[in-house]
């Protein structure tokens, strides 16, 4: 194992994991595996007011239905595992302790007591001059004395950190080149809040020296906050991780992506029957690309080709409809009884109430009767929810539609019911061996061929479904079984007397 390398996701637990967080922990996985490095996670939950209690199992739960896996970090119920630990931010206040009182003795972190109400002040007046906002160093001028009375006196405060000034800074990002940053125009950033808790500016740089953090892969809003973090890394006497910036993932409009496009939460995309195997493959070409024509990737060929190189600085649009392309190549590429096992849950989530369900008479066996309903389904649905759109007919027993609907065209009533009863003689001389779409088919269509095929066919595909789009109704008839298609046929027959 290259011990030289080594990535992280680091997450706040305040809710689902969405896809943005997804993409940067696969690069970062990814990148980790290519070079047998290692792949770690850390939970940043110092932002006290924003938690979700349930935070942390979602994240650890949506990461391993994607397929990745991690070297050390915390597992399901929040415990530490591994030796850099504590990998919780909240349980390390006093590693961060440590450090900022080595900023504070070598001058490079000062405290601050300006309350709010002077901050917006300043901030108003500098926008008011167009000047950057930044925090005017009021506090540097309080002597040892002075702070050391504001402190007993339990006056609110912050640490800030102290820019070198006069001098530049130059990030080499691995995505974005050389960027230069004029330390003047940088600002004082707090790293440790008024209720003791480290900032992520400060948490962040700490942590990824202790847990030996190689390449740091994060969102390119991150990039005006780097210069701040490379001069503390500095400060620390520390060497900085390098960093790859991945570009902003943008909606169908054009601006960033969020809810009102549609789902953005990993779980969300499970519950709609996504699978995951489709949705790592399709975030992977978010803002990379192999420079390759091929478009279907294994996990392990993402692995084999993933280059850091590779990644574009243009924001990648999100298409829900290149998604649902993904899945449905992915659902295609399933054995039956596997795409059949993917689908029950979604089935038996939609017919819950059992008195309405189509019983075992159809089949000796239920199971067996699903499997032919996915079989005849399985080209139409582009994501597993999909299974129940439309197949009513072929979930419960009574289905409703108004006599006008068996009519095809200009036939009248008596033709109608002519015709289904020449299908009804037909198929009640097929035996059960022979009931297949093939032999209905073959034994039906030279008799719609005499009457003119919407003539016969539209009233049995409405009288099977109750509905104007359906699969073939050889299909139709094929699922139900002979039984319920002729009960099918002679209540249709019924409504047109």
């Amino acid at each position: 194992m290259n011990n030289n390398i080594k990535t992280r996701f680091a997450p706040s637990p305040t809710g689902k994991l969405h896809i943005g967080g997804v993409r940067t922990a696969l690069f970062a996985w990814l990148f980790a595996q290519k070079n047998n490095g290692k792949f770690y996670i850390r939970i940043e939950d110092t932002d006290r007011e924003r938690l979700d209690k349930e935070g942390i199992p979602m994240i650890t739960e949506s990461l391993s239905w994607l397929g990745i896996d991690w070297d050390e970090g915390i597992n399901s119920q929040g415990e530490s595992i591994g030796e850099f630990g504590p990998y919780i931010q909240s349980q390390r206040l006093d590693i961060y302790k440590k450090h900022i009182q080595t900023l504070l003795d070598n001058g490079n972190a000062y405290y601050c007591f300006c309350d709010s109400e002077r901050l917006d002040k300043l901030r108003s007046e500098q926008e008011e001059n167009k000047q950057p906002p930044m925090y005017d160093r009021e506090c540097l001028k309080l002597s040892e004395t002075e702070i050391k009375e504001k402190i007993d006196n339990r006056e609110k405060y912050v640490i800030r950190f102290k820019i070198p000034e006069n001098e530049k800074t130059i990030l080499e990002d691995i995505v974005y080149g050389k960027i230069e940053f004029e330390n003047n125009l940088l600002d004082d950033i707090v790293l440790i809040k008024s209720d003791g808790f480290p900032t992520y500016h400060f948490a962040h740089v700490v942590d990824d020296h202790l847990m030996q953090t190689s390449h740091v892969l994060r969102g390119e809003e991150w990039i005006s906050s780097a210069p701040k973090h490379i001069l503390l890394f500095k400060a620390l006497g520390w060497e900085p991780p390098k960093y790859a910036h991945l570009p902003l993932i943008l909606g169908p409009d054009k601006k960033k992506l969020s809810k009102r496009h549609g789902s953005t939460k990993i779980p969300d995309f499970k519950d709609q029957g996504y699978l995951p195997e489709a949705l790592i493959n399709y975030i992977a070409f978010l803002g990379w690309n192999p420079k390759t024509t091929q478009e279907m990737f294994s996990m392990e060929e993402l692995i084999e080709n993933f280059d850091l190189s590779k990644i574009n600085k243009t924001a990648p649009i999100f298409s829900y409809e290149k998604l649902d392309w993904f899945n449905a190549e992915y659902l295609k590429r399933l054995s039956l009884s596997d795409l059949l096992e993917r689908c029950l849950p979604f089935i038996d989530n939609y017919t819950k109430n059992e008195e309405l369900r189509i019983k075992n008479y159809a089949l000796d066996d239920e199971y067996k009767y699903i499997s032919k309903i996915v079989h005849v389904e399985r080209d139409r649905i582009k994501k597993l929810v999909d299974i129940t759109d439309n197949i009513d007919f072929f979930l419960f027993e009574k289905i409703k539609y108004p006599v006008e609907l068996l009519i095809w065209k200009d036939s009248t009533h008596e033709e109608i019911k002519n015709n289904l009863d020449q299908v009804i003689k037909i198929i009640t001389d097929i035996d059960e061996q022979n009931w297949t779409v093939e032999n209905l088919e073959k034994q039906i269509m030279p008799e719609a061929e005499k009457v003119g095929r919407g003539n016969m066919l539209w009233p049995m595909r409405v009288a099977l479904t109750g509905t104007k789009k359906s699969p073939s109704p050889f299909e139709v008839a094929w699922v139900l079984g002979k039984k319920i298609t002729l009960t099918r046929l002679e209540n249709a027959i019924n409504k047109l007397k």
